[in-house]
């Protein structure tokens, strides 16, 4: 009479569940580090550039408080500069503006043109503490209010604003910046502070945005990765047991032959 086996697990068995169980859950900042290398934000605009700067400004502006619009008005047309120094393109910005409407001074400095080019009013202002050689703004069309070497601070006026209806028909002061020969864009030397979003009408705002965040992130970890998460290694590691079990009965079951 044949000798019947009986099924019994491998004795590694234990062994496997018991570390299986051991393994601690991974960090909530696990699947960051394992991010595809560029999947960055965008580089971030520094602190104190207002948001309508283009990303090519120079950083050698500086920026900070203590400075002021020369007109409140909106920018009508912003800083678009040519590829090429001969080429078209536009070299400040607009800001609107009625005729006869003062024109200050956005920083600190001294005068160092004022007088007329080419048929319009032109004021520029060399910005103190601006390096070699220095900032200078430029504003125009403005009658002029202030003499050649004058100091001004900011917020003083430099001039009124001219009636020019070929650059603006409905009225603005044209605001330029320049380093020497290069131009930069005016409203680099603004400081706005940070960014803020503002509501959507007619899409709710969540209560908790951190809360809800930190939920998304707690569900994530609990569900482990597919492939390097606890869930993936406990699965496969059960299964290589669980194979190398049945393996080994299939072969002891045909050396021993079939049971009577």
């Amino acid at each position: 009479m044949g000798r019947r086996l009986r099924a019994t697990p491998p004795r590694c068995l234990p062994l496997c569940l018991s570390i299986l169980l051991s393994l601690p859950l991974p960090a909530a900042g696990a699947a960051a580090a394992r991010a595809a290398p560029g999947d960055g934000r965008p580089a971030d605009v520094p602190s104190g550039a207002p948001a309508d700067v283009p990303s090519g400004a120079p950083a050698d502006v500086p920026s900070g408080p203590g400075r002021v619009r020369p007109v409140p008005g909106a920018v009508g047309r912003g800083w678009d500069p040519p590829p090429e120094r001969w080429s078209a393109g536009h070299r400040g910005v607009d800001l609107a503006a009625r005729p006869g409407e003062p024109v200050r001074a956005v920083a600190a400095g001294r005068v160092s043109f004022a007088g007329e080019v080419a048929g319009r009013g032109v004021v520029s202002v060399e910005l103190a503490g601006t390096g070699s050689p220095p900032l200078r703004t430029t504003y125009e069309p403005v009658g002029a209010r202030v003499r050649e070497g004058d100091r001004v601070a900011a917020g003083d006026v430099v001039g009124v604003l001219e009636r020019d209806g070929f650059h603006c028909p409905a009225g603005c002061l044209h605001w330029g910046l320049r380093r020497g020969d290069a131009y930069l864009d005016p409203l680099s030397l603004l400081d706005r502070g940070p960014s803020r979003l503002l509501p959507v009408l007619g899409v709710p705002l969540p209560a908790d945005p951190g809360r809800r965040r930190g939920d998304a992130m707690r569900t994530v970890a609990a569900r482990g990765s597919p492939v390097t998460g606890v869930s993936g290694v406990g699965a496969a590691l059960v299964m290589v047991v669980a194979a190398s079990w049945a393996r080994r009965r299939h072969v002891r079951l045909r050396a021993e032959g079939p049971s009577p």
